[in-house]
């Protein structure tokens, strides 16, 4: 009976046994399991930040002291060697940063532009009608800016003392012409300078009767568009009493920025719409550039001709050309889209992705930059066509390598 109770003990005490050593070995196994995924865990991301703060660095995943988000891990640990300037993200932190990259390539060197100016009169075209001698204005026919004339039309008519004493010269040299004929064509000579023709002579010489008024006559046709006198004001021989304009042809002046120089060329035509006339296009070629910039607007005069039947056109229209450029022959640039580059100043940089490393790298890399088109950059000097680049997100990135250390758009180091 005792050796059965025994018997019975023994078996319960190896049963005690077996299970604490299936649940040590299970436990230890478990244990170390777990702190192989936790050393695996922490060596896959040494450094963590918050994707609101990244000023927040930790060694270790958890909690922004700040904002309470979820760490992310900012940087792996790789085999590949990389450059020590070179910036290295987790497909995580690419990705909460909205990072994109596209592959450099060439592109044709094509601008739209739009281009905003003013009709204006043909400088060439204005005439100044003056008075060719000194006297009084009696009687003014044109009265307003803007009046219509004809070539031939009689504008004023003065009273000059110095005219009749010509007038009164020609009559007593007529009557000596046969045995003076140099006094004679003296005196004719004088009332030619101040414009009498040879039939308002010859009628003074007939008539042999001195006139007390002379008519100023328009010398072309066109519109006033500067009155400076009045009836009754005295005027100097050579001053000034309208100012006309011939609106035949007429010029249509753009202000182009200076980046745009490079697309526009003397020669080239030029399609553009007046605001005024909405239901009609016109077209002009270009024929000066102003060589000289404005400081203030930093824009440049582009001037077009064209012809204006029917005074169609006024001075002081607004227009807007729409202009489809290319920049001379060349039609296979390198070029960057311009969210891709940085400016510090004088320089234009750009972050290139390493190839070859597992997770996303990234290097600031310097480059010179030629013209600007529509979204992009025309690419002088600095990268090479197949490369990859940083096209969005680009701040991102390099503040990331500021807070990092590395070199960035305001570290040169």
């Amino acid at each position: 009976m005792n050796k059965l109770k025994n018997n019975k003990y023994l078996k319960y005490a190896l049963l005690v046994i077996v299970g604490l050593l299936l649940g040590w070995v299970f436990f230890h196994s478990s244990t170390k399991t777990d702190a192989k995924k936790e050393t695996s865990a922490q060596k896959k991301g040494s450094i963590w930040t918050c994707s609101m703060h990244p000023q927040i660095r930790k060694t270790e995943p958890g909690k922004c002291p700040i904002c309470g988000m979820d760490l992310i891990p900012l940087k792996t640990e790789s085999n590949v060697k990389i450059d020590p300037n070179a910036i290295q993200l987790t497909e995580d932190a690419v990705q909460l940063a909205n990072v994109e990259t596209s592959i450099v390539g060439n592109n044709k060197a094509d601008k739209e532009m739009r281009l905003y100016g003013k009709v204006q009169a043909d400088e060439r075209l204005l005439q100044s009608q003056t008075a060719h001698v000194s006297g009084r204005i009696e009687q003014l026919n044109v009265n307003y800016e803007g009046q219509s004339v004809r070539r031939g039309q009689t504008l004023a008519v003065i009273y000059s003392p110095d005219l009749l004493t010509a007038q009164q010269e020609l009559i007593e040299a007529a009557k000596t012409k046969s045995t003076e004929p140099e006094i004679y064509q003296a005196a004719k000579e004088k009332l030619h300078q101040w414009k009498l023709s040879d039939a308002q002579i010859k009628s003074i010489e007939k008539s042999g009767q001195v006139r007390n008024r002379i008519p100023i006559t328009s010398n072309t046709d066109g519109v006033v568009v500067s009155r400076r006198v009045n009836t009754g004001d005295y005027i100097n021989q050579g001053g000034t009493l309208l100012d006309v304009a011939n609106l035949s042809r007429v010029w249509v002046v753009f202000d182009a920025y200076e980046n745009d120089l490079t697309f526009l060329k003397k020669g080239e035509k030029l399609s553009f719409s007046i605001q005024a006339i909405p239901d009609k296009s016109f077209s002009g070629v270009v024929s000066f550039i102003d060589p000289s910039l404005d400081p203030t607007t930093r824009t440049v005069k582009v001037r077009v001709e064209i012809a204006n039947a029917g005074g169609l056109l006024k001075p002081g229209m607004f227009a807007t050309a729409q202009v489809h450029a290319s920049l001379g022959n060349k039609h296979n640039e390198l070029t960057v889209p311009t969210s891709a580059v940085l400016w510090t100043g004088k320089r234009s940089v750009v972050y290139v992705k390493q190839p070859g490393v597992k997770e996303p790298t990234f290097q600031l890399r310097e480059i010179e930059l030629g013209a600007k088109l529509n979204d992009s950059y025309i690419v002088m000097s600095g990268l090479n066509r197949g490369e990859e680049i940083v096209t969005k997100g680009t701040f991102q990135v390099d503040a990331a390598a500021q807070l990092d250390g590395k070199k960035s758009m305001m570290n040169e180091k």
